[in-house]
């Protein structure tokens, strides 16, 4: 995984969160997480789909409208002002345009950018209900295998070392894809991400088994583009504290042969532990990582779950 590492994966993102000056009220929404932290590893390409679409800084701001299923983007003092139309063509061609990039930061609560629960008001000026940003929908839309995270929701452990995990497998598909795309690459990158299937949805992990087991019999063209997009739905549902100890059982079968009883004690002790939430995922990890650099097992060693993020993100250590 470490190879992808170099050159950095590039991410979208809001460009008010990287502290440009591009809101309503010529303010910022800058994120310390993304400026000072996911910064040193990650390239952000900023994206402001209100000033790209011609609305100046500071300017009117908007607001969603309407129908919850089918809400409008207008200005909130001049409603004649209605930029639905700009904004969900500028999504549709900035999925387009940003091709290179492995996932997308977007701003929360934004009625261009916000994913989910964005206020929809009504004519008696409240908000009845909630819905996606007008970029985002169109965005997302066209785009609906990359990963996509508000910022608000990465300040969970969980949902960060998700959304990450993500990242980099869509970052490893795009480098399969620049190879080539084979019957044996395929079923490579599957076996590689078997164990974080199971720990994300074991149902998919079945599913996805199936669908490759006619591999042979569908164009690659065909099949590959949707084994990634069930492989990506799957890996979006958050793994569980129960899924992951699974996980590490499983594993921990693969070294019974090789360990004394001490040892089996103390990995079973430890996932346990892991189990109840007394410690993070990463001390039973780093046990079963210290015995396989001791007993090397091929089929383990290409596990996608043993590092699906580098280390250096520490993302395992809260959760």
């Amino acid at each position: 995984m470490e190879n992808l590492n170099r050159p950095k994966i590039k991410i979208a993102i809001s460009a008010c969160l990287l502290g440009e000056p591009v809101r309503y009220n010529g303010g910022h929404k800058e994120s310390r997480l993304c400026t000072q932290t996911l910064a040193r590893h990650f390239d952000f390409v900023p994206v402001c789909p209100e000033v790209a679409i011609g609305l100046g800084t500071p300017r009117e701001s908007i607001r969603l409208v309407g129908d919850p299923e089918n809400p409008r983007a207008q200005g909130t003092l001049h409603h004649e002002h209605d930029v639905t139309e700009p904004l969900a063509e500028y999504g549709r061609h900035m999925a387009g345009q940003l091709r290179d990039v492995c996932g997308y930061i977007l701003m929360q609560k934004s009625p261009s950018c916000g994913m989910e629960r964005v206020k929809v008001y009504q004519e008696n000026g409240y908000s009845s209900d909630s819905a996606s940003g007008i970029y985002a929908q169109a965005f997302r839309g066209a785009s609906p295998d990359l990963p996509m995270e508000e910022d608000g929701r990465l300040n969970d452990p969980v949902l960060r070392e998700n959304f990450l995990a993500r990242v980099f497998a869509y970052a490893r598909w795009q480098q399969l894809l620049s190879l080539g795309l084979t019957r044996k690459a395929v079923l490579d990158f599957h076996s590689s991400y078997k164990f974080q299937l199971l720990a994300h949805d074991p149902r998919q992990y079945r599913q996805l088994g199936r669908l490759l087991a006619s591999i042979g019999e569908q164009p690659i063209d065909q099949i590959g583009p949707h084994y990634f997009s069930l492989l990506m739905q799957a890996l979006k549902k958050t793994a569980t504290r129960g899924t992951h100890a699974n996980v590490l059982q499983h594993m921990s079968g693969y070294l019974k042969q090789f360990l004394d009883p001490g040892d089996r004690r103390e990995i079973q002790n430890l996932i346990a532990q892991y189990h109840q939430g007394t410690v993070p995922l990463v001390v039973p990890l780093t046990l079963l990582k210290h015995h396989l650099r001791k007993h090397p097992d091929p089929y383990l060693g290409q596990q996608a779950y043993l590092q699906p993020h580098p280390d250096d993100l520490s993302l395992r250590n809260a959760i």
